[in-house]
């Protein structure tokens, strides 16, 4: 009996053993702490922290949706867009469908703020002759520390005046070494531009420089550009006063010859004025004149127009242009579009 007593109590302990082991293995592990994605107020509204790091990004974009009205504006459209598009058709309207989306990264360094910006945009058209349809193109790719920017973005060309009247530019992104001096109201910047596929040279670079004044309501900003390969440049002055309800802005252009920057006429100059009627509607009318287009003399063109934008929602917005222009060779003409747009 004592023999037999041993042996149930030894089963019985090991039993107890095997079944506590057993129920260890099926104890579920305490979930591990999760890091939640912290709001960046840094560097504006939008931006929030990459979990692990120091750094910020803001993912933006719009998916607009427009109508083109005028002579040929499809293929015009498309050729002013520079998207490669080999569009045929000489329909005088035509629709579109553009997404675009960007991501900023920013973070703060001994050296200042240090941003890698990246944006693309797609674009879909019914016009199966258009190589433009869902063509995705790089709109903006660089990298910038403090007042130093590198990559592909626009220039300091590419500011126009309000409205869509005016046109100041020849070309206006590049592939560029830049450097801005921000004191505030008093800004001066030079850089250096690849000028590759903007004339029929090759490797051609340009030079930019820019000096800007800022005080109260009235800004000031004067622009040069050389073309180093066709040896000629342009200079452009733009003014921007805060005016009654509104803002008053005014342009003007001379070029040497032909060159990457400004090669539509010897001179230019044009003017728009934003008249916010409402908080969600403005109206800008404009106008601008040519003189001796194409650098052929006595050849002069001029052109009005009205461009009426209505704040739809938050995010949501619409915009009307028409313009109206007058050549001296060639035909008058009436053009525009209709956009709708959602901002996020």
């Amino acid at each position: 009996m004592n023999i037999k007593s041993l042996l149930l109590g030894s089963a019985a302990a090991l039993a107890a053993v095997s079944g506590a082991q057993a129920a260890d293995a099926i104890v579920a592990a305490e979930p591990e702490p999760m890091e939640y994605v912290r709001v960046c107020d840094a560097f504006g509204t939008g931006y929030f922290y990459i979990p692990g790091t120091e750094t910020c990004l803001k993912i933006g974009g719009f998916i607009r949706v427009q109508g083109d009205f005028g002579r040929d504006a499809a293929d015009n459209r498309w050729n002013q867009d520079d998207l490669g598009g080999n569009n045929q058709s000489t329909s005088d309207w035509d629709m579109f469908s553009r997404a675009y989306i960007s991501f900023d990264a920013k973070s703060d360094t001994e050296f200042g703020t240090l941003t890698g910006f990246f944006a693309m945009e797609a674009n879909a058209d019914n016009d199966a002759a258009s190589d433009a349809d869902s063509l995705f193109d790089v709109d903006e790719a660089y990298i910038q520390l403090g007042g130093l920017k590198a990559g592909f973005f626009y220039s300091w060309w590419d500011k126009g005046l309000n409205g869509e009247t005016d046109d100041l530019s020849t070309n206006s992104e590049f592939n560029s070494i830049a450097y801005l001096y921000d004191g505030g109201t008093f800004q001066a910047g030079v850089a250096i531009d690849e000028l590759e596929g903007t004339s029929t040279k090759a490797n051609g670079v340009g030079i930019e420089g820019i000096v800007s004044a800022s005080l109260g309501g009235v800004s000031f900003d004067l622009l040069g550009g050389y073309d180093t390969e066709f040896e000629e440049g342009a200079i452009r002055a733009l003014l921007s006063a805060d005016l009654g309800p509104g803002v008053f802005q005014l342009a003007g252009i001379w070029a040497s010859d032909f060159n990457a920057y400004y090669g539509d006429a010897e001179w230019t100059v044009a003017a728009s004025y934003r008249f916010n009627a409402t908080e969600k509607f403005a109206i800008t009318p404009g106008a601008q004149y040519w003189s001796d287009v194409d650098f052929i003399d006595g050849n002069d063109q001029w052109r009005v127009g009205v461009t009426a934008d209505y704040q739809i929602t938050e995010g949501l917005a619409s915009r009307l242009s028409v313009q109206y222009t007058d050549p001296d060779i060639g035909d008058d003409s009436v053009s525009g579009f209709l956009r709708l747009q959602r901002d996020f």
